[in-house]
């Protein structure tokens, strides 16, 4: 069935960005993400595939088009709603952005007591994941004494703490070995069995066919992301995908031929 924009855990709708008054880095993109879905983002560097997160989390507004998330359109959100729907979405940077003058325990810990939770739940939890994530001996450690590997895994155990409806993970994998990979790849799985929405922008192609996942591909700006009832059901398209739900991807090559 389709995917109707109420249903959506994020809807895009012919969005477009440009920076100034530069070309558009992002063309036509238009696809929808069902409750509990999970897709790698795919992509050369420089197709476009962080500025894609960074529209879904909210800190860049498109130039042209409509983006839903949960539902709410953020044409017309009020900024006073923004906060709660940010608290909504977990986030794994590229660049980690964890605080220094923080702890590894409490970085992790930060989402939990933004949402009031009582300390001891908080300690029981943190303690529980930074060991799922190798980092029992390093709890106390700040992240400047971490390693790069270490501090992802500080950054991704911070984005899943809560639970969010929807992740957002840029590269999570970059920065560690195969085995921890897997390892982190199966963390994100039993969240997405918990009902989460998971998007993985990522460079892994092995991993990506290893896990199955359905996948949405960024070239040159352009998304393919295979049609709607396939994004229902969860489903990538056969081959190249085919033209997202915009058409753009068809559009252009019809342009092209005339």
């Amino acid at each position: 069935m389709t995917i109707e924009g109420s249903d959506c855990v994020v809807r895009f709708e012919s969005v477009g960005l440009r920076y100034g008054l530069g070309p558009e880095v992002l063309q036509d993109i238009s696809f929808a993400l069902a409750p509990g879905s999970f897709h790698f983002l795919l992509g050369a560097s420089g197709a476009g595939k962080s500025t894609l997160l960074r529209l879904m989390y909210l800190a860049l507004k498109p130039s042209r088009g409509l983006i839903s998330l949960f539902g709410h359109n953020m044409a017309t959100t009020s900024r006073r709603q923004l906060p709660a729907l940010r608290r909504r979405i977990g986030v794994v940077f590229q660049d980690f952005r964890l605080l220094h003058h923080l702890s590894a325990f409490d970085n992790v810990a930060l989402p939990l007591r933004v949402a009031g939770v009582r300390e001891n739940e908080i300690r029981k939890h943190v303690v529980e994941l930074l060991t799922w994530v190798g980092l029992k001996d390093h709890v106390n450690i700040r992240p400047t004494i971490l390693s790069g590997g270490q501090q992802q895994r500080v950054a991704i155990a911070r984005a899943v703490i809560a639970r969010p409806k929807l992740l957002l993970a840029d590269e999570p994998t970059g920065n560690v070995d195969d085995r921890m990979a897997m390892r982190l790849m199966h963390l994100f799985e039993e969240l997405n069995k918990l009902g989460t929405t998971i998007v993985i922008a990522t460079h892994n192609e092995t991993l990506v066919r290893r896990l199955g996942h359905p996948r949405l591909r960024l070239d040159a700006g352009w998304l393919d992301a295979g049609t709607p009832d396939q994004q229902a059901a969860g489903k990538p398209a056969a081959g190249v995908f085919a033209a997202a739900t915009s058409g753009s991807r068809a559009k252009q090559s019809s342009e092209s031929a005339a």
